[in-house]
């Protein structure tokens, strides 16, 4: 995803002169076509991540459109006051990029390991959070967030990943994208677990279980229409996301639902159970190692099915399993 970034950042620089990227010192093989085509809108901060974020918001609100790029949890919690005091309280455009959500960079361990940045940066106000979950998306949501006025967080993944599908629904900000239709169960992915819950549904489709794949790209604001008629047209919900799972997407799509009315037949939240990962390893390894693959989904889903639905218990509205 990182290079369909790039390249679509160049377009929009080219056409632009407002956008401006900062790096936090490094990405340099492939930023380097773009501070030498632009080298008015491309600024090398150094390591210095709150000083980073400091300039793009002084820079913002001199009229620019600042992409701030680092990976893992650098741009994000090593600057997080500054994110929230600066950016978020001014209304700057500001648009954090993240290369590598996850276990992107799993070998290097938990300093690298971004598995709480979607839960701390959806909870500031005025803010806007982007999880693309292919090449696709992430391009757009490059445009998106140059397009959407104050801070944005961007949230990219490090490997390339294309989908075919032909019947996947166009982008739209803030609305999730809709890859496969089904009626048995509604698969819920943000970020770069589209490729896993997309195998998933393959494997549930030999065993007769119809799922329908949605793409949540946009976690805040979310698309409270679409997760509302999942849980109502089909027989359960399945959250999955490389991150933690307490504040992340499940309990962003818990939310919705609950303050909504609406009950879902069955709901499971796929991630990081509440712990830090004490192994290093490649994302591919990490995944399976915390059931995060597409054969821990398929298993995790069958059961879910499998078992009781989920019942209003008393009339305060408690439930029970």
């Amino acid at each position: 995803m990182r290079d369909a970034f790039i390249s679509k950042l160049a377009e929009l620089a080219e056409s632009d002169s407002r956008i401006f990227l900062i790096t936090g010192d490094l990405g340099f093989g492939v930023l380097d076509d773009f501070a030498k085509r632009f080298p008015k809108q491309f600024l090398n901060a150094g390591v210095a991540e709150q000083n980073m974020t400091m300039l793009a918001t002084g820079l913002a609100m001199e009229g620019r459109i600042v992409y701030t790029y680092s990976i893992g949890n650098f741009p994000t919690l090593r600057p997080l006051e500054f994110i929230r005091n600066d950016a978020c309280y001014h209304k700057a455009n500001v648009k954090v990029v993240c290369i590598g959500g996850g276990f992107s960079y799993g070998a290097l361990g938990i300093s690298h390991h971004a598995t709480e940045d979607l839960s701390i940066l959806r909870a500031l106000p005025d803010i806007t959070v982007l999880s693309p979950g292919d090449d696709h998306e992430a391009q757009e949501c490059t445009v998106a967030a140059a397009e959407t006025p104050g801070t944005v967080y961007l949230r990219l993944d490090r490997a390339s990943m294309t989908i075919d599908e032909p019947t996947a629904e166009p982008f739209q900000r803030a609305k999730a994208r809709k890859i496969r239709e089904g009626r048995d169960v509604t698969l819920v992915s943000t970020g770069g677990m589209l490729g896993e819950t997309l195998k998933a549904a393959d494997s549930l489709a030999t065993r007769g279980i119809q799922a329908r794949v949605l793409s949540l790209h946009t976690i805040k604001p979310i698309d409270r229409a679409a997760l509302i008629a999942a849980a109502s047209e089909t027989g359960g919900l399945v959250t999955i996301e490389e991150h933690t799972v307490d504040g992340g997407l499940g309990g962003a799509v818990a939310e919705v639902l609950l303050e909504s009315g609406v009950v879902p037949a069955r709901f499971k939240r796929i991630g990081l159970q509440s712990k830090f990962s004490s192994v290093v390893g490649s994302q591919e390894y990490l995944r399976t190692r915390y059931g995060l693959d597409a054969p821990a989904i398929t298993e995790v889903t069958s059961a879910m099915l499998r078992g009781p639905a989920i019942r209003l218990g008393n009339q305060e509205g408690v439930l029970t399993p």
